[in-house]
């Protein structure tokens, strides 16, 4: 084979790198949104329903504001097993189709730069200690019961699901 396809395979092989670098990092984004919406119930019944719910999700009240009718629902995210593994997975073989290429390129070396891919668990330790935080949910009444809802897109999906029959507006 040619040298050509030697560095044609090396910078896709460095394409995937950085597609795999920018996986891992967006693992830990913080994924916030903003909803306003109106309660098909009661806004008494309602805040009554969302504390019993927010408890069976490991939410805690942290704060209540009011003079701005706000209500600040705290509660600490676990990262998951299962993504930590999967991310270690992906970066020894990303890492693993590095090492073979540039084997390829040097052949004085050896396969010697397959131990490269002895730096995937950094990728699962890396999501591990940047997934595990603490996440809030902001409800604020608005007028004409209106509630705009800050926190997780998950956890609002969820939420929404369960109380809200309307949705006004998506931020």
């Amino acid at each position: 084979m040619n040298n050509t396809i030697f560095f044609s395979t090396f910078v896709l092989t460095l394409l995937l790198i950085v597609g795999l670098f920018f996986f891992i990092k967006a693992s830990i984004k913080e994924r916030i949104e903003k909803l306003e919406m109106i309660p098909s119930d009661s806004p008494e019944l309602l805040l009554e329903q969302l504390q019993a719910y927010f408890q069976s999700r490991a939410y805690a009240l942290a704060d209540v504001e009011p003079d701005q009718q706000k209500l600040v629902f705290q509660g600490y995210v676990r990262p998951s097993w299962f993504l930590a593994i999967f991310l270690s997975f992906l970066a020894a073989i990303g890492l693993a189709c590095l090492g073979l290429v540039f084997s390829y390129l040097y052949p004085e070396s050896g396969f010697g730069f397959l131990t490269i891919s002895v730096l995937s668990p950094l990728a699962g330790f890396f999501y591990w200690k940047g997934a595990a935080r603490l996440e809030k949910v902001t409800l604020q009444v608005q007028e004409e019961q209106k509630f705009t809802l800050t926190g997780h897109r998950d956890e609002l999906a969820s939420l929404k699901q369960c109380f809200f029959s309307q949705v006004v507006k998506e931020a």
